[in-house]
């Protein structure tokens, strides 16, 4: 019998960087990621050069936990579920993530295996930016690889800060748990 499926809350795994509402627009869903936010027009064009698409039917994995981190990902179209398989073998949903949601970023810093796997849940299209490719960019474009270095630290600092926040909350609070929940 397969384990129940956990439900995690974290405010690690919340995206508060949502990319605006409405049809997908590649120009203004990357300049609303703070990792992209400082570009100029012409430097967000030469980074287009550098990004690919990938499509994923339902249930495909995009990449495993454990695997090597090789880029960042931004949702088109579809959903995408972050799931991690704990020590004893249940499987924990993190997150989900949709239009205009990005994730992986960490491993254009480090490359480290993946924490977790990301599976589509429906016909997904996605945007990629892999770790190679930024690090070749930020070689031929210190300048502009310095605001996106900047970028990527402040979404980490933002998610550090928040995870700070509850659990000091928590820690204040003792009656209070974190949300788990059981599903199929």
């Amino acid at each position: 019998m397969e384990n129940p499926k956990m439900v995690a809350h974290s405010s690690f795994w919340s995206n508060f960087f949502k990319s605006p509402a409405g049809k997908f627009d590649l120009h203004k869903s990357l300049l609303s990621i703070p990792i992209f936010s400082r570009l100029s027009k012409r430097e967000l064009g030469i980074l287009l050069n550098i990004i690919h698409t990938r499509n994923y039917v339902a249930g495909e994995y995009i990449f495993y936990q454990g695997d090597p981190g090789l880029g960042l990902y931004l949702i088109r179209e579809g959903e995408v579920t972050i799931r991690r398989k704990t020590d004893d073998n249940q499987i924990v949903s993190l997150a989900l993530f949709t239009k205009g949601d990005f994730f992986g970023e960490l491993a254009l810093i480090d490359g480290e295996q993946r924490s977790a796997s990301a599976v589509s849940e429906a016909e997904t299209r996605l945007v990629v930016i892999f770790k190679p490719d930024l690090d070749e960019f930020i070689e031929d474009y210190p300048k502009t690889g310095i605001k996106i270095l900047r970028g990527i630290s402040e979404i980490i600092a933002a998610r550090l800060r928040k995870i700070n926040e509850d659990n000091f909350y928590l820690q204040n609070k003792p009656n209070i748990k974190l949300e788990t929940t059981y599903g199929p």
